[in-house]
C-alpha cells in the first residue's frame, strides 16, 4: 500500500483529504494543531494505515519510510490570522514549504502544494484563469497570505525546473463544508454561527462584492484527481465552483432562511484590500482531470449548518 503524507492534515479541508485518502492509502498526518485540531482526526486514530505527528513543518521533517505523494496544505489561511499572525504566514509558505519540498525530493515523491485563489488579488480579469498573473499589493494587510502564496508558487515551480520534482499547484477557491472552525473570520462560518444564535450577522461593505463557493467534498475530490492523474504536463489548476458566483449579501439571506434565523443583517466597512469579485475558470480541470463540481450551493449550506448546528 502506497503513502500519502498530508501537511495540515488536521484542519478544514486537510482532516477531510485524510478521511478520504485511508480508503486507499497509508497516510501520515502532519500538523502543529495552531488552527487545525485533533477533533477533526479523532476518529482515525484507531485505524493502522493512519499515523499522525504533531510537528510544525518550519523545522526540517524527518520520515524514515517511504512516501509516495505530499500533499502541501499547512498554512493559516483565515482573514482574521493575516494582521495577527502574518510572520508565521510568510514563513509557513517559504521555509516550511522549502523544508517538504526537500523531503519529497529525499523521497522521490510526487508534490501537491495548495496554493490559493488569493494569488489573483483584485482581480482585473473575470473570471480568472490559470495564465493570469493577478494584481496583488504586495505591501498590504493581506500580503503575507497573497505574496506568501505567490512566492510558495514560484519555490515550487523552481525545484520542478532544478530538480524534475513531480508537482502540481491547486489554486483552491472558496471552499466551505463540515469542520470549518467557527472564528474563522470568513464569510460563510461567521454568518452560520451568527445566524445559529440570533445575533446581527455582518456584512462587510455593501455585500455586492462576489465570492463562487466549492463543497469540501468537491474539492477533496479534484485535489485526488490532480495528485493521482500521472503525465500532465499543466502544473497549476483552478479547483473551485464556477457555477456558484453570488454576492455576499445574498449569502447572508441564504443562510438566514435556512438557519430559520431572527438575525438583522447589519454593514460594516469593508476591509482593506478585500476582492471584489471571485469566480474560477476551470476549464483545465474539466478537460483534464475530467472533474466537475457535484453539490449546488443551497444543498452544501444546508449541511453545512446542520454540522454548526451539533457542534
Amino acid at each position: 500500500m502506497k503513502t500519502c503524507l498530508v501537511t495540515g492534515g488536521a484542519g478544514f479541508i486537510g482532516s477531510h483529504l485524510v478521511e478520504s485518502l485511508l480508503k486507499d492509502y497509508k497516510v501520515v498526518c502532519i500538523d502543529n494543531l495552531s488552527t487545525g485540531s485533533e477533533n477533526n482526526i479523532k476518529d482515525f486514530f484507531g485505524n493502522n494505515n493512519f499515523e499522525f505527528m504533531k510537528h510544525d513543518t518550519k523545522e526540517p521533517l524527518n520520515i524514515k519510510d517511504s512516501v509516495d505523494y505530499i500533499f502541501h496544505l499547512a498554512s493559516r489561511a483565515s482573514p482574521i490570522d493575516f494582521p495577527e499572525h502574518p510572520v508565521d504566514i510568510l514563513m509557513s509558505n517559504s521555509l516550511g514549504l522549502y523544508n517538504i519540498l526537500n523531503l519529497a525530493k529525499e523521497k522521490k515523491a510526487r508534490f501537491l502544494f495548495a496554493s490559493s485563489s488569493e494569488v489573483y488579488g483584485e482581480p482585473l480579469q473575470h473570471p480568472q484563469n490559470e495564465s493570469y498573473w493577478g494584481n496583488v499589493n504586495s505591501v498590504g494587510i493581506r500580503s503575507c497570505y497573497d505574496e506568501g502564496k505567490r512566492f510558495g508558487e514560484a519555490l515550487v515551480m523552481s525545484f520542478y525546473r532544478k530538480y524534475n520534482l513531480d508537482v502540481r499547484i491547486a489554486r483552491i477557491f472558496n471552499t466551505y463544508g463540515p469542520r470549518m472552525r467557527k472564528d474563522d473570520g470568513r464569510v460563510i462560518p461567521n454568518f452560520v454561527t451568527q445566524a445559529l444564535s440570533n445575533k446581527p450577522i455582518t456584512v462587510y461593505g455593501s455585500g455586492k462584492q462576489t465570492r463562487s463557493f466549492c463543497y469540501v467534498y468537491d474539492m477533496i475530490e479534484c485535489l485526488k484527481k490532480l495528485m493521482f492523474t500521472a503525465n500532465i504536463n499543466e502544473k497549476i489548476f483552478n479547483i473551485g465552483n464556477d457555477n456558484s458566483e453570488i454576492n455576499v449579501l445574498e449569502v447572508a439571506k441564504m443562510i438566514k432562511e435556512l438557519a430559520k434565523s431572527n438575525s438583522n443583517i447589519v454593514f460594516k466597512p469593508l476591509p482593506k484590500d478585500d476582492p471584489t469579485r471571485r469566480k474560477p475558470d476551470i476549464t483545465k480541470s474539466r478537460e483534464l482531470l475530467g472533474w466537475e463540481p457535484k453539490v449546488n450551493f443551497e444543498e452544501g449550506l444546508a449541511k453545512t449548518i446542520d454540522w454548526f448546528k451539533g457542534m
